[in-house]
């Protein structure tokens, strides 16, 4: 049996979508591009909606690779693809270019990584599981706090196709050294095994996570994909705006990281239940107090609220669903951030281009909170809860070993679901 290193499929993750994450500092992009394209904000926020689909159809179709290639030859396969799809829009001379290099591409091959790392790491740890897929959710925003603030001096020094040709380097050094991280962890991605089917057949489970998880995600995508401008259209400042963007990113790092470490200790519906009730908070203030200040603080609120979820998602995953089914759930769950991507996204740069303001989208935002807040509280919390859904299940057949209930409400993991 070759031997098992964790800390290098933890590692690979972090070198390779700390770059790609840098997609959530695409609002930074959003003036420079629409003076020299002679784009509109619509056109801007279709760009950032395709790369959303392509992520999704990234994550959906890697895991038909399993067992059929490594995890390093499937992120050498993907990071040259992204390479590739950044060189391409850094060279786009219109709207066509920018979808096939930037959305497509770099869309794609951010999807497949991105569920390589997540299953990779949920095969080889049996402990924490909650805090290392926090970790690994929290990468994205991560790469999006660095991101943003070089790319906006980039941006403004030597224009933003030198920003992305640079972008695609470094994005060609971590894909090296990822490929070399994940052969030496000592993974090994399967196929589909015996028995499955019946454990990825919670269906009511699996709609309450969907829906949630949009829910959040289409107010949270609203906000990282264009949070200077709307910051902006409060009157705040282009510092302010650019400042702002930076440590909304930066919080949902911190979120996503928290969201799974919090389901180690209490329920998942719980850590869910709140997150929204924390969105939707920010979402009332700046509906009452509009204002560049508030502005700044609310949306950073919304957007933690998107963080705690993807990170207490991720680790639902894996307290619900045995390890080997990981890939296959959590990509068919994160067609939720697709559909999130091209709704409220879509609609807030529509209204803006139609009112030159937020307001509306923002109040949208929070209606969804309310609702995915009363929807988590529908999640099971532990072993019975579990096994009740089990059997109410179309699909039910035998099942395997849950977590048992946590003492203080939350749920543990087992000690190995491989």
């Amino acid at each position: 049996m070759r031997p098992q290193r964790p800390w290098a499929a933890i590692a690979a993750a972090t070198v390779l979508n700390l770059p790609l994450g840098s997609i959530y500092a695409f609002s930074v992009f959003l003036k420079p591009i629409e003076a020299e394209l002679g784009l509109g904000r619509s056109d801007m926020s279709l760009v950032f909606a395709v790369a959303s689909v392509g992520f999704t159809v990234g994550m959906l179709l890697v895991p038909l690779a399993f067992g059929r290639m490594s995890a390093a030859a499937l992120v050498g396969v993907s990071g040259a693809a992204a390479v590739l799809g950044v060189g391409l829009a850094a060279m786009a001379n219109g709207l066509g270019l920018l979808l096939v290099g930037y959305s497509v591409l770099f869309g794609i091959s951010g999807g497949a990584t991105y569920i390589v790392a997540q299953q990779s790491a949920n095969l080889l740890i049996t402990r924490n599981r909650g805090l290392v897929n926090g970790y690994i959710t929290g990468l994205y925003p991560a790469g999006a706090m660095l991101a943003a603030p070089l790319f906006g001096w980039c941006d403004e020094t030597l224009g933003y196709r030198t920003t992305l040709a640079l972008l695609a380097l470094v994005l060609l050094a971590a894909t090296v050294a990822s490929v070399w991280l994940l052969g030496h962890s000592g993974v090994v991605l399967r196929g589909r095994v015996r028995g499955e089917a019946d454990a990825t057949g919670r269906t009511a489970i699996f709609i309450r996570m969907w829906l949630l998880f949009f829910l959040a995600a289409a107010a949270g995508l609203t906000v990282l994909s264009q949070a200077a401008g709307i910051i902006a259209a409060y009157g705040g400042t282009a510092a302010l705006a650019l400042t702002a963007t930076t440590a909304i990113t930066g919080a949902v790092a911190v979120a996503r990281l928290s969201g799974g470490w919090l389901t180690d200790r209490f329920a998942v519906p719980h850590v869910c239940a709140a997150a929204h009730g924390w969105s939707l908070t920010g979402a009332v203030l700046l509906t009452l107090f509009p204002s560049p200040i508030v502005a700044a603080v609310a949306l950073a609120m919304v957007a933690m609220g998107h963080g705690f979820i993807s990170g207490a998602t991720a680790s639902g995953i894996a307290l619900y669903w045995p390890a080997p089914a990981f890939g296959r759930v959590a990509s068919q769950i994160y067609i939720g951030w697709c559909a999130a991507a091209i709704s409220l996204p879509l609609l807030a740069g529509y209204l803006f281009d139609l009112t030159h303001g937020y307001g509306t989208a923002v109040l949208i935002a929070g209606c969804g909170n309310l609702v995915g807040g009363t929807i988590s509280l529908g999640l099971p919390r532990g072993r019975k809860e579990i096994s009740d859904t089990d059997e109410q299940d179309a699909n039910d057949g035998p099942r395997p070993h849950m977590p048992k209930p946590h003492a203080a409400g939350g749920v543990d993991t087992p000690t190995d679901l491989t």
